[in-house]
């Protein structure tokens, strides 16, 4: 469930016109609603009522700083993979004890910063890493708590870029080496075992495969218990699925992947750590662009928009499927036309949907670019010199900027040309 709807014939996000802000702002901008935030969170934290839990927001998905205060206000903690994440986690109010930091490829400054920030869990994703974290941890007096991230092998059945437990994924250590690797974790200076960790990919809509790669965990947890580990959490990761395509796709419900957790970690003694991102921020956020202008072709009817693919990646990247609404409501009982909406930029993959039976969009009309609030803003860019858009908060009745628009001239001051030329 999401806070956008029509009403009085226009396209809301709760209590405030999309028309209202287009006029303030100006498009494309990015839309986020605080109260679908607000629920999506809470309705994953009930899901596990009663349960020890730490859930952390995957902070990747979507890092504006108003948009991690308000989950933080919530209660939630932070799941990071750069120190900039870390310093955005804490920024936004985040404790400390409560933020993990994950990633294959952590840099020795990284590790001294998040362990001079007295983080809950570093998830060590290689041997290498260990070492590195163990030299860095020692040096500086610490202790660093982790998790070995464990590739399960195991297909999640989603995207190829966004699987991370399959045997050829970059991601973590094989399960067949994992026991071994936490015996050498125990022997090092400045390194406390403390975890186990797993995340097999992202937009996963059946249960099975988490089923299978918890299971696996619990047994991993249970052999390092027997070898004298202390396991206090397992790491279960994120990954849960979200609706892009309306009623076609309903993933599962939180309280459904919930029984498949409790049931690998019934009488484990542990305590529950999580790391959503995806299925809290995506169907909170939208990007309302305009359209420029329409060219028919020979077969379809290209619509022609000011956002790109600098502004929302998702499509070209990983050809996502977004739904796409007008922000007219009356726009919609006209009859649909087969459409390309494309953007601007001097690539044939700038677009945002392909094929697509649209209502007849024409020139100056808005359109509302549904379940881009997660990884949408923190993959856009400058390409072709196209600034940043905005990023807009609606909180009922209300709404304000949470990042503005640059100018050209504040997008050109950040190069710097030599004396030389």
């Amino acid at each position: 469930m999401h806070h956008f709807a029509y009403k009085d014939g226009v396209l809301h996000a709760e209590n405030v016109s999309l028309e209202v802000i287009s006029s303030g702002v100006g498009t494309p901008f990015y839309c986020y609603s605080h109260a679908t935030l607000t629920r999506h969170y809470k309705v994953f934290a009930n899901a596990f009522a009663g349960a020890r839990t730490l859930i952390c927001y995957s902070v990747k998905a979507n890092s504006n700083l108003a948009v991690l205060r308000t989950l933080a206000q919530s209660g939630s903690g932070m799941d990071v993979v750069s120190e900039g994440e870390l310093r955005r986690a804490r920024a936004a109010g985040v404790a400390p004890e409560k933020i993990v930091f994950s990633g294959v490829g952590k840099t020795k400054a990284e590790m001294v910063f998040a362990l001079s920030e007295g983080i809950y869990a570093f998830n060590v994703e290689s041997q290498g890493e260990l070492a590195a974290l163990s030299a860095v941890a020692a040096a500086g007096g610490h202790l660093a708590r982790i998790a070995i991230r464990v590739n399960p092998d195991i297909d999640p059945k989603t995207h190829k870029k966004i699987s991370t437990g399959k045997g050829g994924d970059k991601f973590g250590v094989p399960f067949s080496q994992a026991r071994e690797l936490y015996a050498q974790a125990a022997a090092l200076p400045g390194i406390q075992v403390r975890g186990v960790h797993m995340h097999i990919g992202s937009q996963i809509t059946d249960l099975k495969p988490f089923a299978d790669a918890f299971a696996l965990m619990r047994e991993l947890a249970g052999q390092l218990r027997e070898d004298g580990q202390t396991i206090e959490f397992i790491n279960f990761g994120g990954g849960l699925g979200v609706p892009y395509r309306g009623d076609e796709d309903i993933p599962p419900h939180p309280d459904e992947y919930a029984k498949i957790v409790l049931g690998a970690a019934q009488d484990m003694n542990v305590r529950l750590l999580f790391e959503p991102g995806r299925m809290i921020a995506a169907n909170a956020g939208i990007l309302v662009a305009r359209v420029l202008y329409t060219k028919a072709g020979a077969d379809k009817t290209f619509v022609i928009i000011d956002a790109a693919m600098n502004d929302l990646l998702r499509p070209t990247l990983y050809e996502a499927w977004h739904e796409i609404w007008p922000l007219r409501e009356a726009l919609k009982e006209h009859p649909v036309v087969t459409t390309d909406v494309v953007g601007p930029v001097c690539e044939t993959g700038d677009y945002l949907a392909l094929e697509r039976e649209l209502p007849p969009f024409g020139a100056g009309d808005l359109m509302a670019v549904m379940t881009a609030g997660a990884y949408g803003a923190v993959l856009s860019s400058t390409y072709n010199t196209r600034p940043l858009i905005p990023e807009v908060m609606v909180r009922d009745g209300q709404y304000a900027v949470i990042r503005p628009r640059p100018s050209y001239d504040e997008l050109l001051a950040r190069d710097r040309v030599p004396d030389w030329l």
